[in-house]
C-alpha cells in the first residue's frame, strides 16, 4: 500500500520520537529521583554515563546534538560534558542495496551511467549520512555525500527530545539557561540537511580562501548533486589523527598555522565561521596544507560582533573593564552586571591567553589533557552562585569553534607564537570594510539573505 508522503513522514517521526523518548524518560526519572533525594557526586557521574550509553545507541541527529552540547562550555554540567564528548561521529555505514536505492531516488534509475565508476563501500559515515568515492566521466575523482532517508523527520523528533534533556539538566543545575542554545542548534541542524545550501557554503569558502596559501576547498559538482546528495571534487589527504603522532614539531606547527588561517581568515575578514571543527572535517596534505571538507554548519555574524571579539581582546590586554562590558553586549549579553563580567572574563582570559603573550607556547599550559575543562567547571560554579545566565545564540557556535580548534591544537602539541599570528590577522581590521566584504561574497555565492 502506498502511504502519502506527509503521513509517512509523520509515522516515522512518531516512531523515532517513541524510540528516543523511552531512553530519555528512563534517564529523566532517575535524574528527578536524584534531585529529590539530594544525590550528587559519584551518583551524578553514573547518571551521566547512563545518558551517554542511551544516546550512543541512537544514531542520527540526537547523537550529533549531544556532541555539540559537549563542546559548548557550561551548556551542560561538567560530568555530562565529559561523557557526551565520548560519543563518536563515525557510525556503521549502510550497505550497497540501501545506497543503490538512495542514489536512484536522487539521480534517477540510470544514475550509475552518470559516473565512470562508483565505489560500493562508503569511505566515511556519520550521524546524518555517508560518503562514497567515485569518478566522473571527465576523469575527476569525486566524493559523494549521501544523506540518510527521512532525516527531516528524525531531526524534528530529536529536537523535541533535546528540550527534555536540557530541561532535566536545568531542573537541578540552573547555572545556564539553554533556551537560546536550543534555538541556535535547531536552526543550524536544519541547515545541515540542505545540501543545496551546503554547496553554496562550499563555494563561499572557496571565494574567501582564494588567496589563503595551504588551505584547500573542494568544488561542488552541480550535475551530480541534489537536495540530499552533494558531490564534490575529492581532496587527497590523511586524517589529522594519523599524522599528529608521527610528524615533527616543525610540521605539526605548520599544520596548526594552516588550520588557524582556515578558520579565522573568514571570521576576521568576512564575519563568517565554520561552526563544526570536528576532527573528521579536515584532512592534511603531504605539504601540511589543510583540506576543509564539510560545510553543513556555517555561521554568518553581524560585523559588530566581530568588532566585539577584538574589543574584548584589547580590553583584557589593557585591563579596561568598560570596554569588556561593551564587548559582551556586542556578543549578545544584555546589560551584563559587574559580577557577570568578572565571571565571563574568567573564561575569556582562558580562551584569549595564548593571544595575550608575545612568546612561543602551546595552546594550553594547564596540562589537563582536555582543553578548557577546569576553567569551564570554575565558570559553571560561579554562574550558579549568581543565579545563572541565558547564553546568547551568537555565542554558541563561535565558542564551539574556539574550543574545538583549541582541542585540535592541543592534540597536535603545537608550539607557536599565537600572539604574533593573531596580531598579523587583525592588523588592518575595519568593521565597515568587513561589512562590505561580507555582503559582496554572500551575494556572489547566492547567500545574500543570510
Amino acid at each position: 500500500m502506498n502511504v502519502p508522503k506527509n503521513k509517512s513522514s509523520l509515522r516515522k517521526r512518531v516512531t523515532r520520537y517513541a524510540k528516543v523518548s523511552t531512553s530519555m524518560v528512563n534517564f529523566g526519572t532517575r535524574a528527578a529521583g536524584q534531585k529529590l533525594l539530594g544525590i550528587g557526586g559519584a551518583d551524578r557521574q553514573k547518571q551521566a554515563e547512563r545518558l551517554r550509553m542511551a544516546l550512543g545507541g541512537l544514531k542520527g541527529p540526537l547523537m550529533k546534538v549531544a556532541q555539540i552540547l559537549s563542546s559548548i562550555p557550561d551548556a551542560v554540567p561538567p560530568e555530562y560534558a565529559r561523557e557526551l564528548a565520548q560519543l563518536q561521529a563515525d557510525a556503521p555505514p549502510m550497505g550497497w542495496p540501501f545506497v543503490r536505492r538512495r542514489m536512484v531516488a536522487e539521480l534517477g534509475a540510470d544514475w550509475e551511467n552518470k559516473f565512470k565508476s562508483f565505489e560500493h563501500e562508503a569511505c566515511a559515515a556519520a550521524s546524518l549520512g555517508q560518503v562514497h568515492r567515485g569518478v566522473a566521466h571527465d576523469g575527476r575523482v569525486v566524493a559523494c555525500k549521501l544523506q540518510y532517508p527521512d532525516m527531516e523527520s528524525a531531526v524534528e523528533a530529536d529536537l523535541g527530545q533535546l528540550k527534555m534533556v536540557l530541561a532535566i539538566f536545568e531542573y537541578y543545575d540552573r547555572a545556564v539557561s539553554t533556551k537560546e542554545v536550543q534555538k541556535e542548534i535547531a536552526e543550524r541542524l536544519h541547515e545541515e540537511l540542505d545540501y543545496v545550501r551546503e554547496a553554496k557554503h562550499m563555494r563561499l569558502y572557496g571565494v574567501m580562501h582564494e588567496d589563503t596559501p595551504h588551505v584547500h576547498i573542494p568544488e561542488p559538482i552541480a550535475e551530480l548533486s541534489t537536495d540530499r546528495l552533494l558531490s564534490m571534487t575529492w581532496l587527497e589527504g590523511k586524517r589529522l589523527i594519523e599524522i599528529a603522532d608521527h610528524k615533527s614539531l616543525k610540521d605539526r606547527n605548520q599544520v596548526a598555522i594552516n588550520m588557524f588561517h582556515a578558520w579565522y581568515t573568514p571570521f576576521y575578514g568576512y564575519g563568517i565561521i565554520h561552526g563544526d571543527p570536528h576532527m573528521g572535517n579536515y584532512t592534511v596534505r603531504p605539504d601540511n596544507g589543510i583540506n576543509l571538507l564539510d560545510y553543513g554548519c556555517v555561521r554568518v555574524f553581524k560585523p559588530e560582533l566581530v568588532q566585539g571579539v577584538i574589543t574584548l581582546y584589547e580590553a583584557l590586554r589593557e585591563g579596561r573593564e568598560e570596554s569588556a562590558v561593551e564587548a559582551y553586549k556586542a556578543w549578545g549579553f544584555a546589560k551584563p552586571s559587574k559580577r557577570l563580567v568578572e565571571i565571563l572574563n574568567i573564561w575569556a582570559k582562558f580562551v584569549y591567553a595564548p593571544l595575550l603573550e608575545d612568546k612561543t607556547r602551546p595552546i594550553d599550559e594547564t596540562n589537563t589533557g582536555f582543553y578548557g575543562r577546569e576553567t569551564a567547571n570554575k565558570v559553571h560554579q560561579e554562574l550558579r552562585k549568581i543565579g545563572g545566565i541565558s547564553v546568547p545564540r551568537e555565542f554558541v557556535f563561535m565558542d564551539r569553534a574556539a574550543i574545538g580548534l583549541g582541542s585540535v591544537f592541543l592534540r597536535l602539541n603545537a608550539e607557536i607564537n599565537w600572539y604574533r599570528m593573531f596580531q598579523e590577522m587583525i592588523s588592518d581590521f575595519d568593521v565597515k570594510k568587513l561589512e562590505k566584504n561580507q555582503k559582496k561574497v554572500l551575494r556572489k555565492c547566492g547567500l545574500s539573505g543570510e
